[in-house]
């Protein structure tokens, strides 16, 4: 029986090996998580040969949190209503809560607007009377103009009955807050802000990235990774193979290389007797 120290020193590749499998079976996820529609605030349309891709949570250089504002809450005021909303996330209040009743659907009264991500306040009859317009799960995002991505885009928030739309115009200089808002019908509110992360990244939707040839790679990698990975487990903890022989296949992928090698060498092998044979067949001549 080896000493223990050569033992541990066979069994460690394992572990390392497994690892790698895991961290291939994971590239699907990491590859497709860069696309459009991955997140309540990614966006992304094809125009006239163009990828159009909004990230509207992404840092810019000037804000590092993209178009969330800084504060926790974006807040307009109109007469009597007041209108507090956040994009991309629910609200956080560290200052200046909202004050009013019927908040139990937002936070309830002693949290009130931190559940939700938009809520509006009206006085009725000498009271504050919340409303939530807009959860972050109900979120939907479509261009402003759908023949000029580059115009911006609208995010609408929806709520059990009431919406709220927020257009986000592009603007690369500045960013400006809303400063008003409009009420269409019974309760659908509407609001605009300029800002940077309004701003599509274009692409060209015929040669960007690697195409329908990267996802074959990085799927047969994740499918392969996983194979191994589960077989090495099921090998390793079941049939209690302690050793590099808990990889499926070891004998395979040992022996992979010199397959691949061999497909070219015999050509080469060929061309090469086929040359001293032609050179045999004749003596050699003596000065």
């Amino acid at each position: 029986m080896p000493p223990p120290e050569t033992r541990l020193l066979r069994l460690r590749p394992l572990p390392l090996l497994l690892l790698a499998a895991a961290c291939s079976f994971g590239l699907p996820a990491a590859e497709g998580g860069g696309g459009g529609g991955g997140g309540s605030c990614e966006f992304s349309v094809a125009r006239g040969g163009e990828l159009y891709s909004f990230n509207l949570a992404a840092p810019t250089a000037a804000h590092r949190h993209g178009v969330l504002s800084e504060d926790g809450f974006y807040k307009v005021a109109v007469n009597d209503s007041v209108l507090w909303f956040q994009l991309c996330d629910e609200m956080i209040f560290n200052f200046d809560p909202p004050v009013c009743f019927n908040c139990e659907d937002c936070g309830g009264p002693l949290r009130c607007g931190t559940q939700c991500s938009a809520l509006v306040s009206n006085n009725i009859g000498g009271y504050d009377v919340c409303t939530t317009i807009g959860s972050l799960s109900k979120s939907h995002i479509s261009l402003i103009d759908e023949n000029n991505p580059q115009k911006g885009v609208v995010l609408k928030m929806f709520s059990s009955r009431c919406s709220i739309s927020v257009s986000i115009l592009c603007d690369s200089t500045v960013a400006q807050v809303p400063d008003k808002f409009i009420l269409f019908g019974r309760c659908d509110y509407a609001t605009t802000i300029r800002h940077p992360s309004g701003c599509a990244r274009s692409v060209s939707a015929s040669g960007s990235g690697w195409g329908w040839l990267g996802t074959l790679f990085v799927t047969v990698m994740g499918l392969l990774g996983g194979y191994i990975l589960i077989g090495g487990i099921y090998r390793y903890y079941f049939l209690r193979i302690h050793s590099l022989e808990a990889i499926p296949n070891l004998e395979f992928w040992i022996g992979l290389p010199q397959q691949i090698k061999s497909i070219f060498v015999p050509s080469t092998r060929s061309r090469a007797s086929y040359n001293r044979d032609d050179q045999g067949s004749y003596d050699p001549v003596n000065n």
